[in-house]
């Protein structure tokens, strides 16, 4: 079991002030401990802030080209131990190590590779009229980032800040610190100057309106769900500062009449029990035309029986266990609500999958013949349950789609122009048309209660940037 008993503070790795709360990173598989953390208190927050405070005069100068070498060699050395980092992911929130080699640990490295190249020709200073308008760093940027795409969620912030001259400091998820560790020492290794990033570990009820409402923070950037983007967003009001939130989702997957329906729900199912289901933008409602839905049904119950539902470190895998136990009890206690209020249980439910006795498993699952106002379609439930909902026509399935608090992705699968003129209709930031995948040049975010702001790409740059325009005389 590993000791990560120090946090990433002013250039070193540093014991905390005091002796303080510890968390056990446990293995959702085994539910045995791969590592145990020290919980960090105000003075270890104060003492990154600071840090990253002091720094931020000299790195927001550091010419470009310099920035961009330090984060150069952070990819080099990333690439070099991406089986290292997929491990890492694995074990601590049990990404099946196919799914942590191939899609986890390669997204963070994605996203840095991009935050460097849109870097290189981003118009830094630019003129308008007869202004010059330039885009300058934020400031202080404190992190916060959750244990369902660890790396993904680091990365599309940390690269971004660092590139356009922030500095940061990062709270990562306590349940995913093993990743967390590795780009510590990632960072410590390529000789960042001092300060630039810090890196405390904690519980985020206690750590978040610390960091949220320090007058020293300029920006702060929470991935989560919806109830920490409000406490955030209330302890930043006082001191005016820029939020920006990545959010939770309950996006709807509309299958159009005409469509191929076993190819469109062996997509939404796959795709739906990507990840164990825990994915803020998962196609969690399928909305299915409701002559077709004894077909549907069908074709769903033969794919879930397909899913290789196992140990994480197996390449057969495809699905693993839920990340953490608190967050297995609320999934079963969900499924065991759809049962109560009536949904038919196509397949699944709250016991083990079969062969598993140890774990936070739970067996793929889809309810069917439900409607919108059960809480399994209204509620974010963060595992590999799937809602199937019937539609009489094409405006009752925008009107159910939309029907939510929610607004982060859609799905939208059948003859391509109607695809696209139902995806326009969606109150969502993102739809995917067709079984496309994601693209990290595009913006990710949602509307309504799903967040605000977007990260990846050219779009993420603007959340760390302030504008600035410069009236020049005639």
């Amino acid at each position: 079991m590993d000791t990560l008993q120090q946090f990433y503070i002013n250039g070193r790795w540093v014991t905390p002030s005091s002796v303080c709360q510890t968390h056990a990173v446990i293995n959702p598989a085994t539910e045995q401990p791969e590592a145990q953390i020290p919980l960090g208190e105000a003075a270890d927050i104060d003492s990154a802030i600071a840090a990253a405070t002091a720094a931020f005069t000299g790195w927001s100068e550091t010419p470009l080209a310099t920035r961009l070498e330090y984060l150069e060699k952070l990819l080099a050395l990333y690439q070099q131990r991406l089986p290292e980092i997929a491990d890492a992911i694995s074990r601590e929130m049990g990404a099946p190590i196919g799914l942590a080699s191939k899609a986890q640990a390669p997204a963070g490295m994605a996203h840095l590779n991009n935050a460097i190249e849109i870097a290189r020709d981003f118009p830094f200073e630019e003129t308008q009229g007869g202004s010059v308008i330039r885009h300058e760093p934020a400031g202080v940027c404190a992190l916060i980032t959750p244990w369902n795409w660890p790396m993904n969620q680091i990365m599309c912030k940390l690269a971004p800040a660092l590139a356009v001259g922030c500095t940061v400091v990062l709270k990562p998820s306590e349940f995913a610190a093993l990743s967390a560790n590795l780009l510590g020492q990632m960072i410590d290794e390529i000789g960042l100057p001092a300060g630039v990033f810090n890196m405390v570990y904690g519980d985020g009820a206690k750590v978040g309106p610390q960091l949220s409402s320090d007058p020293r923070i300029d920006v702060v950037s929470l991935t989560g769900s919806t109830r920490a983007g409000a406490s955030v967003s209330k302890e930043a009001a006082d001191t005016i500062k820029r939020v920006s939130l990545e959010l939770g989702g309950k996006s709807a997957n509309i299958l159009l009449p005409g469509c191929d329906l076993e190819q469109a729900v062996t997509h939404g199912v796959r795709a739906m029990m990507n990840n164990t289901g825990q994915s803020c933008n998962a196609p969690s409602r399928m909305l299915v035309p409701a002559d077709q839905l004894d077909a549907a049904e069908q074709i769903a119950a033969r794919v879930c029986a397909s899913i290789a539902v196992g140990n994480p470190a197996d390449n057969a895998t495809v699905m693993g266990p839920i990340a953490n136990g608190r967050q297995h009890q609320r999934v079963k206690a969900l499924i065991e609500k759809g049962i109560e209020e009536g949904a038919t249980l196509v397949c699944g439910g709250t016991a083990m999958p079969e062969g598993l006795d140890t774990g936070y498993f739970v067996q793929p699952t889809v309810f069917s013949r439900a409607n919108n106002q059960m809480t399994i379609a209204r509620e974010e439930i963060f595992g590999p349950v799937l809602t199937m909902i019937p539609y009489q026509d094409l405006e009752e399935a925008v009107a159910i789609a939309n029907d939510t608090d929610y607004g982060l992705s859609g799905y939208v699968f059948g003859d391509n122009d109607q695809a696209r003129q139902i995806a326009n209709r969606l109150r969502t930031g993102n739809v995917h048309l067709n079984g496309a995948g994601p693209d990290f040049q595009a913006a990710f975010g949602g509307y309504k209660q799903s967040g605000i702001g977007r990260e990846w790409g050219r779009f993420g740059f603007d959340e760390f940037l302030e504008i600035k325009s410069l009236f020049l005389p005639g």
